[in-house]
């Protein structure tokens, strides 16, 4: 079993990793939906992988927007970059930075992100037959449906969300962040809507 804790920067990535988890997963300054965290930029990538290898530890970076037309250029470049790197894995959730993922970075495992909506065990079979090492479960799965799904692929690394927002969405594919403040949450720009306190009203 592995604790892998969420980064929005080195500095809390650390505290993560000196305080018991296993593997942090943190995004670049572009392309993850954690656009408004500090991030990491690509010079400081290389240093931070290496400390966190030489603590035994792990670290994944999060690809894990769904791109329009426009982002896919940068994206190929920014996936070339991620290719030169000893990265431990890389989490995305759309088939085009999948096969991005393929072309450029093929030495880095490919997890798929709980954006990616895996509810069953027949779609994370899919995944791990186009390449992926490990999904990351959709939450709103019961203990039930978990249990079935490792039953059915034993050999498929499977990671569950234990703590954390549960978006007014499927799997985090939130509309409602862009419908009240034309913030994306899809793009990284989410406002977090399934936070705020709501009163009922007729």
């Amino acid at each position: 079993m592995e604790l892998l804790a969420p980064a929005g920067n080195f500095e809390k990535g650390k505290y993560a990793l000196l305080y018991g988890a296993d593997a942090i997963y943190i995004g670049g300054k572009e392309y993850s939906l954690r656009a408004k965290a500090d991030n990491l930029d690509d010079e400081d990538l290389s240093i931070i992988i290496d400390f966190i290898h030489s603590l035994g530890k792990k670290i994944f970076i999060t690809v894990n927007i769904y791109p329009h037309n426009k982002h896919l250029p940068g994206l190929e470049e920014y996936m070339n970059f991620l290719g030169t790197q000893k990265l431990d894995g890389i989490i995305l959730s759309d088939p085009a930075v999948f096969s991005l993922a393929q072309k450029y970075a093929p030495s880095i495992p490919i997890h798929m992100s709980t954006q990616s909506n895996i509810t069953n065990w027949q779609t994370a079979k899919f995944w791990q037959n186009a390449g992926a090492k490990r999904v990351i479960l959709a939450r709103e799965l019961s203990f039930n449906e978990i249990s079935e799904i490792r039953e059915k692929c034993p050999d498929l690394e499977l990671e569950i969300f234990v703590h954390g927002a549960m978006c007014i969405s499927y799997s985090g594919r939130c509309l409602i962040s862009a419908y009240f403040n034309n913030r994306h949450a899809n793009l990284g720009e989410c406002t977090h809507p399934c936070r705020w306190k709501y009163s009922v009203m007729e």
